[in-house]
């Protein structure tokens, strides 16, 4: 076992301020090391982080407290919950222990027939990945392209439309909208394992994990290509493989080239979340040159594009007789022509608006009809319990879009399914009797409510706010907590208590008084108090990460972007595209991004 050098603590008087700070620091150092290229200081300070009792016993408490999927077991069935479980886990860790096969689970694709395989490791291997993830993190977030934003911290979603709409809003263009045919399963190792250019034990280390093998119904299966979809690492790992895919798409380096005898303007565009991307150019040529350029670059990695979801369109006009834009992470990005046209003259003038895909609403009104359907003979305070996180995280996705035509008209589709509900429970009573016995007046307005409960959110009452895209190389590691504290406070996925409790506290958690990251869960812990010399109460809340919120109390919690619970948190799936790197994505998706 490897000799690790550590105080004797219990699990709740371990001082995790001081742990996150060592371990920040070392992080810091890596990403200011990779960022000037020394790379004999990134692999002396990899093998520090690896060896360290801070990093071991905060990578412990990520996977066994923090993370969503810390009640799934591997192939050994063995969960760990207890205190003391997790101060013997972080000391039995050690690397030179052969790694298990992974546990192979399928999950529904939304809004698809077919399943997402995942492969659970065991809770030891899975520690230990988050130990090398932590090393070799801040290394590539020093090197990854700029327009790279998925399963990386501080960026998300938002940020690649966001970089869409600057690509297109001054001039209409041909998208190459592409998606790589199974990225996760299909990855080779060895052109993988040479692109990490890591120190030999680090490189043993990852290829054990990829050549762990898999469990599939009691059967072991080799695993020859591929970085399992449901391990802590494998998203980093999936990020470097595809990591120099702009730079090959950009690599001519003078601003004319010839294609086809013809000279044209060499600029094109790539936005790439994980292993989706876009290329857009205004030439039709230049994208289909860029296609083959993609799918040459690609084979080197061991990967193909996926021909019924690879798509070359046009966001404005109609030339390939398809219609024009393109759905990317469940929005609809289009230009539509503004004014006349002058004869065979282009448009005057044109408009750019994102929107909800139709697949998007589509899957989320199902949601909703599934979960009304499933409380027919429920009570309405649980009926609105349940739909309330299911809306508000499906509503805080496309907040920053051209939605709300369509928050009204979900809300409307919404309202008929609620009348279908209350008449099924009352068919012997009138309509007047069951509209005003689920109907209340509420401030001024008549809303669905429950006694003693809060009412049901409207969609179409979440404002719109503009989202702004993370700047360029901007990395969480570069330790300039003023901005990313301020991109906390204004992230569209979070509510404006959230924002507000955010921006009060200046990204700090009320107790610890470190930093909130991108991987940490949030609590809202709130008490009354009362007013000298009166008998009204007013409340104070304050921001907790969910480890501290344990630690100091039991009282009211409300996990960001769930139920009222009291000690339990409740995870809802959204419909777009997040980061997460076991299981399900939870409904809150990349918080900080």
């Amino acid at each position: 076992m490897n000799t690790v050098s550590k105080p004797m603590y219990e699990w709740k008087t371990i001082p995790w301020e001081k742990v996150e700070r060592v371990v920040f620091k070392l992080q810091k150092r890596i990403y200011q090391a990779s960022e000037r290229g020394d790379r004999n200081t990134v692999h002396k300070l990899q093998r520090l982080l690896m060896k360290s009792w801070y990093a071991r016993l905060l990578a412990t408490r990520r996977v066994t407290q923090d993370n969503q999927g810390k009640k799934t077991p591997g192939i050994d069935g063995i969960v760990v919950l207890t205190p003391k479980e997790r101060i013997k886990l972080a000391e039995s860790l050690d690397f030179n222990q052969k790694p298990k096969p992974v546990r192979r689970v399928y999950i529904p694709k939304p809004g698809q027939n077919e399943k997402r395989p995942l492969g659970i490791p065991v809770i030891r291997d899975r520690v230990l990945q988050a130990v090398v993830k932590q090393a070799i993190e801040p290394e590539w977030e020093a090197k990854f392209e700029a327009n790279s934003y998925g399963f990386r911290p501080g960026r998300g979603c938002h940020d690649a439309i966001q970089a869409i709409f600057t690509g297109i809003v001054h001039q209409p263009k041909y998208v190459l909208d592409a998606d790589i045919a199974k990225c996760f399963d299909m990855i080779d190792h060895q052109p993988l394992l040479n692109k990490l250019q890591t120190f030999p034990r680090m490189r043993s280390i990852i290829k054990q994990w990829l050549k762990a093998g898999i469990i599939d119904n009691n059967v072991l299966l080799k695993t020859d290509t591929g970085t399992q979809q449901g391990s802590v690492v494998s998203p980093v790992l999936a990020n470097i493989a595809l990591h120099g895919l702009e730079t090959a798409i950009l690599s001519n380096t003078s601003k004319w080239t010839i294609i086809e005898g013809r000279k044209v303007s060499w600029t094109p565009k790539v936005i790439r979340y994980a292993d989706d991307f876009v290329v857009f150019h205004r030439d039709l040529q230049v994208i289909e040159h860029l296609k083959q350029r993609i799918s040459d670059w690609l084979a080197e990695m061991g990967l193909t594009l996926k021909p019924e979801k690879t798509q070359i369109t046009h966001t404005l006009q109609d030339p390939l007789r398809a219609k024009p834009g393109f759905d990317f992470l469940g929005f609809t990005i289009r230009q539509y022509p503004v004014g006349k046209s002058d004869g065979d003259q282009e448009q005057i003038s044109f408009k750019t608006f994102i929107k909800p895909s139709k697949k998007g609403i589509q899957r989320h009104l199902e949601r909703l009809r599934e979960v009304i359907d499933n409380h027919k003979s429920d009570g309405q305070d649980k009926l609105i319990n349940t739909l309330n996180p299911i809306i508000r995280g499906w509503c805080n996705y496309y907040s920053t879009v051209v939605s709300k035509e369509i928050f009204s008209k979900v809300n409307y589709a919404t309202f008929q399914m609620l009348w279908a509900w209350a008449k099924h429970r009352h068919s012997d009573k009138s309509k007047k009797w069951i509209y005003c016995r689920y109907w209340k007046r509420w401030n001024g307005k008549v809303e669905f409510k429950a006694d003693n409960t809060d009412k049901l959110l409207n969609h179409h009452e979440t404002p719109i706010r503009r989202h702004i895209k993370v700047q360029g190389n901007r990395s969480p590691f570069d330790g300039d907590w003023v901005y990313w504290a301020t991109r906390m406070g204004r992230h569209p996925e979070i509510s404006d208590k959230l924002a507000g409790l955010l921006k009060k506290q200046q990204g700090l958690c009320a107790h610890c008084g470190l930093y909130f990251k991108e991987e940490d869960i949030l609590a809202i812990a709130s008490k009354k108090i009362a007013l000298t010399g009166k008998t009204r109460y007013r409340t104070e809340s304050k921001l907790l990460h969910k480890h501290c919120h344990d630690k100091t109390t039991k009282t009211y919690l409300k996990i960001v972007g769930g139920t009222k619970r009291y000690g339990q948190i409740i995870e809802e799936p959204n419909d777009g595209k997040l980061s997460s790197s076991v299981l399900e994505p939870s409904q809150q998706g990349d918080l900080l991004a």
